[in-house]
């Protein structure tokens, strides 16, 4: 089968693309290593990013900073390695690191507040129940890329007004241009794409106040705002004067922002990349050549469910914005602090697992970890960690992880998403609760935002959206009376015998067969008897290992049902097989008695020691253990395993054989707090996260 052999061996096209850290003393020789080291590992796209740690000497924009870059794009270009540009120093994006503002006093970021007394150098905009609404400079700041240019240190570079065309084009000539300038010859080959990292109207640290930008009142009476009514937004309420305002300070955002970095992006020949300032933000989505999102701070995770808040909502944000405006990719910059229990470095390779997981399910093909660091001396260690590449305890294993996340995203662009329902929305209203049941019924479904309602169209039942119809539609109240309302007007992608809420199904096509990605999102086994809609034989691809076998599935009235057992952390496609494939391997299972033989605390490994009696056939090992664990039979390498429960195939030995199992600790113990690891830590461990 065709989809199986793309993705056996998945282009270089599908690549995980991590942030690199430039966060150092930075040396051409080191560059240059460490781009042939990610490039070893499976790595075949980067995100150069400036980052905080950067060397004094080596200003931002500065010939110095161009000529370290220009070592690593002429060496990229030599190893077929990606870049992808960064447009600030360091975020939110629009500053160029308070360049725009140097000098310009007049083009930083404003907002609106409500004052009993206004402050020299506000302008007073109305006066309502004697208090004054007035626009003032924000005094925003963004994070720098020196030491003592963070969040409230004294030279954290100010935020620029990037609602201000000015503003903007100041921005885009500093950055854009000068970037331009220095590697030309290498956009549209090895130059990809530019990110821009969310950009923030009022910048970081400020309080109590609503973006706007000079003059901006103009533009709202004009549109037939009343100013005294923007008092309501200093109360939580909503009123006509407040629905108004947003929506002019979208399309403001959209048009000054992020229509010019999506024009100047296509005139050179790369694409807008990155993602907006909030994860619901769907609408400036459609500026993007790859529409993003950012996945941080363990805003949803294993321990709290992947479907509760409006960060639930992210990865189906970018990936159905992508489907209705026809990009082939969506990204994710995902794992950034996304530590457990804020313990720095506590971050495990199930967490990754799971995240990937998530993100895939839901329709990301393009995964952007956060981040890959070239120092973490010093007080760099300490700067939104953790290092999920070279800084890893897994990093000697990593092509393992990318082939992975190049095979989900390989899926996720070749094969067509099917989706029945249309949930209508607003911009940073997704509707999380709506969506959190149909994920739990596995039910596919497609947001349907504001601006594309005009575009839709009735039609024998159905709901027509370019070249995408919908069976029914939920969410916001529409004019299209003669489709179905509501979920349960079509049927579900599978039927599970027990319900499973934890199970997401995401049903695909491909060449006209029919599959579907199922992950189970739990903490626990899935076992279940499963129903596919499809008469005829089916197959099963695990997408972690690459083995596929045959489905041992039965036809009846409602489809073809089969018995799924699908593990913790286990991720499965489920495919119309247009060819016999072998049954699966089942093995008999071993738990050896191992012995704790050796302890490197410096290295945080344990190694463990046991006998395994001749075998005529193969056996699967299974053992709890945290965190990593790699295994070694007669001292050759038979495995690695990422996540407990741990599990190996021992090929069948003619004699005596020596098992030795060394266990990997979390970085945690290095530069956070320590954590349990090994064999009788993993209870431990796992009931850590669930506190």
């Amino acid at each position: 089968m065709k989809l199986l052999k793309i993705l056996d061996h998945p282009s270089r096209e599908y690549t995980p693309i991590p942030f690199w850290f430039l966060n150092g003393d930075l040396s051409h020789e080191e560059i240059g290593r460490q781009l042939r080291d990610f490039s070893a590992h499976g790595v075949y796209g980067v995100v150069l990013h400036p980052r905080m740690g950067l060397r004094e000497d080596i200003g931002y924009l500065s010939e110095a900073f161009f000529d370290y870059l220009r070592t690593a794009v002429r060496t990229a270009a030599e190893l077929d390695i990606k870049i992808v540009l960064y447009d600030e120093g360091m975020y939110p994006s629009g500053s160029a690191c308070g360049q725009v503002v140097r000098g310009h006093p007049e083009l930083a970021s404003r907002g609106i507040l409500r004052t009993a007394a206004p402050k020299e150098g506000d302008t007073a905009l109305c006066q309502k129940d004697g208090l004054y609404l007035v626009e003032r400079f924000s005094g925003g700041t963004i994070r720098g890329v020196h030491f003592g240019e963070d969040d409230g240190e004294p030279h954290a570079p100010p935020s620029a007004d990037i609602l201000n065309p000015e503003a903007v084009e100041r921005f885009v000539q500093l950055t854009h241009e000068a970037y331009y300038r220095h590697f030309s010859e290498y956009f549209g080959s090895t130059v990809i794409g530019f990110f821009t990292d969310e950009p923030s109207i009022l910048g970081r640290n400020v309080r109590d106040m609503f973006p706007w930008t000079k003059d901006f009142e103009k533009e709202f009476e004009a549109a037939g705002g009343r100013l005294p009514g923007l008092m309501a937004l200093f109360d939580g309420l909503e009123n006509e004067d407040t629905v108004l305002y947003h929506r002019l300070i979208l399309a403001r955002e959209s048009r000054v922002y992020y229509a010019r970095l999506s024009e100047w992006c296509e005139e050179h020949g790369i694409a807008l990349m990155g993602h907006p300032h909030q994860s619901d933000d769907i609408e400036v989505e459609r500026y993007f050549h790859v529409p993003g999102q950012d996945l941080v701070f363990r805003l949803v995770s294993p321990e709290r469910g992947g479907t509760a808040g409006m960060d639930s909502t992210m990865a189906k944000c970018s990936a159905d914005m992508a489907r209705l405006t026809g990009r082939r990719r969506n990204s994710n910059e995902c794992f950034g602090a996304c530590n457990r229990n804020n313990n720095p470095w506590h971050f495990t390779g199930s967490d990754m697992k799971w995240y990937i997981d998530w993100l895939a399910v839901r329709g990301v093909n393009l995964f952007i970890p956060h981040a890959f660091y070239y120092s973490l001396a010093g007080a760099r260690s300490a700067e939104r960690p953790p290092d999920v590449g070279p800084g890893s305890i897994w990093w000697p294993y990593y092509r393992r992880w990318a082939e992975y996340m190049a095979r989900l995203s390989c899926l996720m662009t070749e094969a067509r998403y099917q989706a029945k329902i249309a949930l209508m929305c607003r911009n940073r209203d997704l509707h999380d609760e709506m969506a959190a049941q149909l994920f739990a019924q596995q039910r596919s479904f497609m947001y349907l935002p504001e601006s594309m309602w005009a575009d839709c169209a009735e039609k024998d039942g159905i709901l027509c959206c370019g070249g995408l119809v919908f069976d029914a539609v939920i969410g916001e109240p529409t004019a299209f009376s003669s489709v179905p309302h509501g979920a349960d007007a079509v049927a579900a992608d599978c039927l599970c015998d027990p319900p499973q809420p934890e199970l997401r199904v995401a049903s695909l096509s491909y060449d006209g067969l029919p599959c579907w990605l199922l992950v189970n999102e739990g903490e626990t086994d899935i076992n279940a008897q499963l129903v596919l809609p499809h008469r005829g034989r089916l197959g099963i691809y695990d997408l972690w290992s690459g083995s596929k076998y045959s489905a041992d599935a039965k036809e009846t009235e409602k489809g073809a049902s089969l018995m799924l057992s699908l593990p913790y952390r286990g991720s499965l496609l489920v495919f119309a097989c247009d060819e016999a494939l072998p049954p699966m391997e089942r093995l008999p299972e071993i738990r050896p008695d191992f012995v704790l033989t050796q302890e490197d605390k410096a290295a945080c490994t344990k190694t463990y020691t046991a006998a395994l009696s001749p075998c005529e056939t193969a056996l699967s090992l299974l053992v709890e253990a945290e965190e990593m664990a790699a295994l070694f039979v007669n001292d050759q390498p038979c495995g690695v395993s990422f996540w407990s429960p741990h599990r190996f195939r021992i090929p069948a030995q003619k004699q005596t054989a020596r098992l030795r199992l060394v266990v990997t600790g979390s970085k945690a113990n290095q530069y956070g707090n320590p954590v349990p690891y090994g064999i009788n830590a993993c209870d431990k461990a796992r009931n850590h996260v669930h506190k």
